[in-house]
């Protein structure tokens, strides 16, 4: 399943629910990314936010910190 063809809300919602998917990060904008971290951090939603590897790394701290351990960051 291609979870880069769906919205942010509905990404929201799965991670909230506690459901743990791999996203490619570079579909996404920095403030879209930190929240879907937040609401699977409410969960402990296994994360993994991939394509990141031009981000600023103040972008990846905010994306890190609202996961609160949950998220995953990969190139």
């Amino acid at each position: 399943m291609s979870f880069e063809r769906r919205p942010t809300r509905e990404l929201v919602q799965i991670a909230a629910a506690g459901g743990g998917f791999e996203l490619n990060g570079a579909t996404k904008t920095t403030r879209e990314l930190v929240q879907i971290a937040a609401a699977g951090s409410t969960t402990g939603a296994n994360l993994t936010f991939t394509g990141l590897s031009t981000r600023p790394t103040r972008e990846l701290v905010q994306i890190a910190a609202a996961g609160k351990g949950c998220v995953t960051l990969s190139d």
